[in-house]
């Protein structure tokens, strides 16, 4: 995609939505760490309907810790892997105690550290927690930046690496929220809504929906 095309592509999507978020509901760094660990491969929604008892039995990472792997299991237990991710919730909470005094670290490095965090859910923290521009590439990212021309690239790294260079420099702090949206509600993966599409013109893909 042309760097005109692109930039008219953000200038739409910011227009449409000025002040991208995210769907998960937190309220501090810790929360939202909490959440994307729990939203992986769970929706947003099943998220926020765990998150609200978990926060009360647990607001802060060394209630966590207290809490115990099996209280973590009851408060998650409407999630799937909830066994797992309670286990990965337990250690990483004991890391934040341990290491960072209870605080949500805000480097990259640090993060990944953590027990269920991986390189996507490290971007998302220091994105939306920290308002760093990063990009965490999630599969609706994935296929929309392909799909339109956008970021074409084999896997999520080369998405994420090709999208830090294409992105200008204005839009890279929302560009993770306005892409996950456009892929879930507009760009989906069975049946691309083409005809309501405020990109449509812009992209290359050739086999648009009627």
């Amino acid at each position: 995609m042309k760097p005109s095309s692109i930039q008219s592509l953000f200038e739409r999507l910011r227009a449409a939505n000025p002040d991208p978020r995210s769907e998960l509901a937190f309220s501090t760094p810790y929360q939202l760490l909490v959440a994307v660990i729990l939203s992986a491969q769970a929706t947003d929604k099943s998220v926020n309907l765990a998150t609200p008892g978990l926060f009360a039995a647990a607001p802060s990472p060394a209630a966590m810790v207290r809490l115990g792997r099996k209280g973590i299991e009851r408060q998650i237990r409407r999630i799937g892997l909830y066994r797992t991710k309670s286990k990965n919730l337990w250690e990483a909470c004991k890391l934040l105690v341990r290491e960072h005094g209870g605080e949500v670290p805000r480097t990259r490095e640090a993060l990944e550290r953590l027990p269920g965090v991986g390189r996507k859910t490290a971007n998302v923290i220091l994105n939306t927690a920290f308002s760093e521009p990063t990009i965490a590439v999630d599969t609706h990212i994935f296929r929309v930046s392909n799909r339109t021309g956008l970021a074409p690239g084999k896997d999520v790294l080369a998405v994420e690496q090709k999208l830090m260079k294409v992105v200008p420099d204005g839009f890279r702090l929302g560009a993770h929220h306005w892409l996950i949206l456009h892929g879930r509600y507009v760009c989906t993966a069975r049946k691309p809504r083409c005809p309501s599409c405020m990109i449509r013109d812009l992209c290359e893909f050739k086999h648009k929906t009627p």
